[in-house]
């Protein structure tokens, strides 16, 4: 008995944990959904098949709009390391938060030219490829600088261990006539300097193996049949927030991994120039067009996912959710720029993550041992592609039929997980108010302070998009009557865990209540 209930509050207090690790992201990643609709807008404006379907497209200003529209949000995209590295610093930092985010970028920028120093010292710096760049060598360009390629990690992992760090040291103070000049937050910086280092430099000796143990993958997957194929798309999608995917898809479409075809004296290697070559030269598609299969998810799976997103959300939320996903959905179908989607759920829910990595490499193996050979990359484009390429092509209608189904089984399949794990998926929240926030009055902040034991009760503050969510020290300080009696949607007390349900003023509710008790902490 008393092992069980060990194992329930170790259970309780992982998923206590995860549910932090989830907030942290989410804050920063919240800006995505604003950020695709723009994207999507820009991504239709410049899109070619579009502009020779409607010739007005073409007008260079209209251009120049969507080129600004279009580059302007995929540099966020593209450093999304950087904005999750100051956002989590700053969401995890229990005070001075702005201090705290300026900290995590000096740190940021230190662990990027540490690392790329440390390449370049070692002679691991990689020479880009002169048609895919740095993309397939394990490193990539962030800011300018040349680094090793961990996707978001790196990011993730510098805010969490910056905020860790900045917590703990940014209160300390030195009284010599010299040392004073290092305390606070200048102690903070030197701490965080230190540590960028030594992560610049550790991930130049951790990353490379775990590169090259996916390399190895690559081999095994090209012969290995289906099997291959399935693991192909799955780890596709399933290390995308690492970086490391590009080493999967990358050997199969530019090397001879993915097939080879001999005209005359010339031999071109790697399923994308010889799918784009036989497109040219009117020439039948070849097998080797199943490597090119990890664009069907971005075209069709991830309208399924928005879809069951819109579904499961609360009823309320739904037209909310509707007008934040489906400008997302679009985006990854048009432009098969998924980032703003996989960031939403990836690290908020695992369990749909792996899900959306089995339908994924499921679906490559229905497409290949269905013979269809068809371009899959985007909608328009794979649209214009594949009514050009004609005779070339086999069993396209087959290809759209099978998209549908794709869709119908990411609704379905999502769907089924969120509502039967409570998965908090977008507009799984309770519904915002768009009242003036009722906790305006420092009165009713001081009631609030009262009724959670006081202000020495109080342990750690935070918030959601509509949730305050709070940590007392004593559980039995709580006045349960007081707290139900307050202004609120919604109140959940899990032992010192307190989270109150007040909408969009959760943000407004929390700078209250920090405001509050520094008035009230003694001098």
């Amino acid at each position: 008995m008393k092992n069980r209930e060990k194992g329930e509050k170790r259970m309780q207090k992982f998923l206590r944990r995860l549910e932090r690790f989830s907030q942290s992201l989410l804050s920063p990643l919240s800006y995505l959904s604003a950020a695709g609709l723009l994207l999507v807008l820009g991504a239709l404006l410049t899109s070619k098949p579009l502009c020779q379907a409607l010739p007005v497209l073409q007008w260079a200003p209209l251009q120049l709009v969507g080129q600004l529209l279009y580059n302007g949000m995929m540099v966020l995209i593209n450093n999304l390391s950087v904005i999750l590295c100051v956002g989590v610093a700053a969401v995890r930092a229990k005070t001075e938060k702005q201090e705290a985010a300026l900290l995590a970028l000096m740190a940021y920028l230190v662990f990027l030219t540490a690392n790329h120093t440390a390449l370049e010292a070692l002679g691991l710096l990689a020479q880009p490829n002169g048609m895919t760049g740095l993309a397939g060598t394990g490193q990539t360009t962030i800011l300018g600088i040349q680094v090793v390629d961990t996707g978001v990690a790196s990011g993730i992992v510098l805010g969490f261990a910056a905020a860790w760090l900045f917590n703990r040291t940014c209160e300390k103070q030195f009284y010599g006539m010299i040392t004073q000049l290092y305390s606070g937050l200048r102690w903070s910086f030197l701490w965080l300097s230190a540590l960028a280092v030594a992560l610049g430099l550790g991930f130049c000796f951790v990353c490379p193996p775990l590169q090259r143990a996916v390399n190895a993958l690559t081999g095994w997957i090209a012969a290995s049949g289906n099997a291959g194929v399935f693991l192909y798309g799955f780890l596709e999608r399933l290390l995308i927030p690492t970086g490391l995917h590009h080493l999967i898809y990358m050997p199969f479409q530019f090397s001879s991994l993915g097939g080879s075809l001999t005209v005359g004296s010339v031999t071109y290697t790697g399923a994308y120039v010889v799918c784009m070559t036989e497109y040219t030269m009117g020439l039948p598609l070849s097998d080797g067009i199943v490597w090119m299969y990890t664009g069907f998810t971005k075209t069709f799976g991830y309208l399924g996912i928005a879809a069951a997103f819109i579904f499961t959300a609360r009823r309320e939320n739904r037209a909310r959710t509707a007008a934040a996903m489906i400008p997302l959905a679009v985006t990854a179908s048009v432009a098969s720029i998924t980032e703003p989607i996989d960031f939403l759920f990836c690290f908020v829910s695992p369990l749909l993550w792996v899900a959306h990595a089995v339908i994924t490499g499921g679906f490559m193996v229905l497409l290949h041992v269905l013979h269809v050979r068809a371009f899959t990359s985007n909608l328009l484009g794979s649209l214009v592609f594949n009514l050009s390429a004609g005779e070339q092509l086999q069993n396209l209608p087959l290809l759209y039929l099978l998209g549908l189904a794709e869709i119908l089984t990411y609704f379905a399949v999502f769907s089924v997980l969120i509502k039967a794990k409570d998965l908090p998926t977008p507009g799984r929240e309770a519904a915002p108010s768009t009242d003036q926030s009722p906790y305006a009055d420092p009165q009713e902040v001081c009631r609030f302070i009262a009724a959670l034991g006081g202000p020495e009760n109080i342990a750690q503050l935070g918030n959601c998009f509509t949730r305050l969510r709070l940590t007392v020290r004593d559980a039995s300080l709580l006045d349960m009557g007081a707290l139900l009696s307050l202004p609120h949607k919604g109140l959940v007390v899990q032992g010192t865990r307190v989270q109150l349900v007040c909408g969009l003023h959760a943000a407004q509710l929390r700078h209250a209540l920090e405001q509050q008790l520094a008035e009230m902490a003694p001098v």
